[in-house]
């Protein structure tokens, strides 16, 4: 644990001392040991799942991938924002380093804490990098209206699960995860209870996000700049669905009854933020709800609560990082040239970057769930569960994927293909940096095609 966690926290004054012009190659190679380091968590030899385990901090099957991705992106998005920040002065540049430095920190403190006030309060210390991040190196000059939604949204859901988790301990005498799993069962009855087991899952659904519930998300992702966006996109929705597994197993005989009407918004919220999606003309805002799209399915594989769903839950929550941060990353490069998000106005790039036009391809393949990737299986087996459990789930699940591939099409054809637009007189080529940003997207998906059990949780 302490092998990623006390070069993380070095990586901070590195930032700060090291030359200037060796800032980002210093910072950028710190974090890629630091990434390659951390997949040794993979290598899960207990049998109780718990593994590098102290009192405060521990990782089992359900935590290691997530724990992974989060150490996976920060080198990701150093090398995403050097061009955008390499006109701002030295100290500019290394306070942003040290932001999302910082929210690496908490995200690892977060996925591993084995007590769940400690998860908690590092769920609530990632807001406030990522506040930073959006009102400060945002684009435009709505970032303050985003960040304000941003801040009230997740704190308005969060506070509740603050009182639950003390009431919890007063009745259960402990909050950490290894003996909660093992303690008996309360017996919930009264309206209160059901108050509370509202209470435990709303600052989740809120950060997931829950359809309803939703839209800090889009005026978040547009105007945070693009490490701001892949951070959220690929591990700050991920806080949500993992806090809903850990927490669930806690609320056993409510959950039955309860979980009806938000199952019945996350399907719902498939189908109306894929409709969404075929009417945005701004290419971050399609992204950033087609991830509420793909969120929804999680939160309804989790709350059915079978092993296929929890599992389909997991592996789709890692594949959506991925790809939704390469989108993302592209949706920047082609901000980068044609300084706009409107899609219509950057149409029939592929005749002038075609490397980039077959990324955006395989790109937009993997957003639409093509087969052997990972998130076809996710999607499936949440799919699959859902039905198990309700078979009008399916008219659901089945209009979502198609809009779902609707969209996803719709975004490729109208950024890429098509005569190339007649404003646009001189193009930047396309960089190695893009190209290698990219693929270190896309590769890890098209590797845990062959060996998918490292991101399947408990059951594999």
């Amino acid at each position: 644990m302490l092998k990623v966690l006390i070069p993380t926290l070095m990586l901070v004054p590195t930032t700060w001392l090291v030359p200037s012009k060796w800032l980002w190659p210093a910072t950028l190679t710190h974090s890629l040991l630091i990434a390659l380091v951390s997949i040794n968590w993979f290598k899960n030899p207990s049998e109780t799942g718990w593994t590098f385990l102290n009192s405060y901090m521990a990782t089992d099957p359900l935590s290691t991938p997530l724990l992974v991705l989060t150490c996976w992106l920060l080198p990701l998005m150093i090398l995403a924002s050097q061009n955008h920040t390499a006109s701002e002065p030295t100290n500019r540049q290394r306070m942003y380093i040290t932001l999302l430095t910082s929210l690496q920190i908490f995200l690892i403190l977060a996925f591993s804490a084995t007590e769940v006030i400690m998860f908690y309060v590092m769920f609530e210390a990632t807001l406030i990098p990522t506040l930073f991040l959006i009102t400060r190196w945002g684009n435009q000059a709505e970032r303050l209206n985003a960040g304000t939604y941003f801040l009230f949204y997740t704190l308005a859901g969060s506070l509740p699960l603050l009182v639950a988790l003390l009431l919890l301990q007063n009745s259960a005498g402990t909050l950490s995860l290894l003996t909660l799993q093992f303690s008996n069962p309360v017996p919930l009855t009264t309206v209160a209870d059901k108050i509370w087991w509202v209470g435990c899952l709303l600052a989740f659904l809120v950060k997931m996000p829950l359809y309803g519930v939703h839209l800090w998300l889009p005026k978040a992702h547009v105007e945070a700049p693009i490490a701001g966006s892949m951070v959220l996109a690929a591990v700050l929705l991920k806080l949500g669905g993992y806090g809903m597994m850990r927490v669930l197993p806690m609320l056993e005989p409510l959950t039955k009854e309860l979980s009806y009407p938000f199952i019945i918004f996350a399907l719902w919220g498939v189908v109306m933020t894929g409709l969404i999606c075929l009417r945005q003309t701004d290419l971050k805002s399609l992204i950033a709800y087609s991830s509420v799209g793909h969120m929804g399915l999680v939160v309804g594989g989790i709350l059915v609560q079978t092993p296929w769903g929890f599992t389909g839950a997991l592996i789709l929550m890692i594949a959506h990082g991925l790809t939704s941060s390469a989108l993302f990353c592209l949706a920047n490069t082609n901000y980068e040239r044609t300084h706009s998000r409107t899609m219509i106005l950057a149409r029939g790039l592929q005749v002038a970057l075609p490397l980039m036009g077959t990324w955006w391809f395989f790109a937009s393949l993997a957003n639409l769930a093509l087969p052997p990737l990972p998130n076809f299986m996710g999607e499936l087996m949440i799919i699959t569960s859902l039905f198990n459990w309700s078979g009008w789930t399916l008219l659901l699940t089945g209009a979502g994927t198609l809009i779902t591939a609707g969209y996803s099409l719709y975004m490729f054809v109208t950024t890429q293909r098509g005569p190339l637009s007649t404003h646009i007189l001189a193009l930047e080529p396309s960089h190695s940096r893009e190209h290698l940003l990219v693929a270190l997207h896309l590769l890890p998906l098209l590797l845990l095609m062959l060996k998918p059990q490292l991101i399947t949780g408990w059951t594999a």
